[in-house]
C-alpha cells in the first residue's frame, strides 16, 4: 500500500475485514492549519465489504495535545469518537457528502488521512480549557490567570434608564 493511511479497494473480498492504524504527531504535521499539533490516537477500522459498496466503521481513541483557550498552556486531552463511512463504486471520484464518498469501481485503495483528520477535530470540544482539579479548581497556568486578572475590566452594571422607562408601564398596565 502506497498511504500510510490507506485501505485496500481491489481484490477485497465480501464480507468484514479489519484495520488499525496509530495515530502521531508525524500524522498532524502533515496538515500545516492543524489546531492539534501533537497526540498519541489509535483508529480501528471495521469494513464490510458488499457487491456496490464498503461500509466503513472508524472509532478513534486517544489523546491530543491541544492549547488551552483561556491560559495558552498545552494540555493534554482525551478524544473518543466514532463514524460511520459509506464507500460507493460509481464512475469518477466524488466526496461532495462528507459521510458518503464515491469512487472509480478501479481504484486500488483508500487513502483514509483526510478523513481522519476531520473525525479529530469535529471530535474537539468548543471550548477547550485545561481540566478543573479534584477540588474544582483551575489546572490553567497561575501566572497567566494572574495575567488576565489585570486586564479584566470591570464593567458598572447599573441600571439603563431607558429600561427603567420601560419598566414603568409594564408596571401602570
Amino acid at each position: 500500500m502506497s498511504g500510510l493511511f490507506a485501505i485496500p479497494i481491489s481484490g477485497l473480498k465480501d464480507g468484514r475485514h479489519y484495520y488499525d492504524f496509530e495515530i502521531n504527531k508525524e500524522f498532524f504535521d502533515q496538515f500545516e492549519t492543524s489546531e492539534v499539533k501533537d497526540g498519541t490516537l489509535s483508529a480501528s477500522i471495521e469494513a464490510e465489504r458488499c457487491s456496490s459498496h464498503i461500509d466503513l466503521n472508524v472509532k478513534i481513541n486517544g489523546i491530543v495535545r491541544i492549547c488551552c483557550d483561556r491560559c495558552l498552556g498545552i494540555f493534554p486531552l482525551h478524544i473518543d469518537c466514532e463514524n460511520r463511512l459509506l464507500i460507493k463504486f460509481g464512475k469518477a471520484r466524488d466526496e461532495s457528502d462528507p459521510d458518503i464518498i464515491s469512487i472509480p469501481a478501479d481504484e486500488h485503495e483508500l487513502d483514509l488521512k483526510q478523513s481522519f483528520y476531520e473525525y479529530i477535530h469535529l471530535a474537539l470540544p468548543i471550548q477547550r480549557v485545561h481540566p478543573d482539579d479534584k477540588d474544582g479548581n483551575s489546572t490553567c497556568d497561575p501566572e497567566m490567570l494572574k495575567k488576565l486578572k489585570e486586564y479584566i475590566i470591570e464593567e458598572d452594571h447599573g441600571t439603563d434608564p431607558r429600561w427603567d422607562e420601560l419598566k414603568k408601564l409594564i408596571n401602570e398596565n
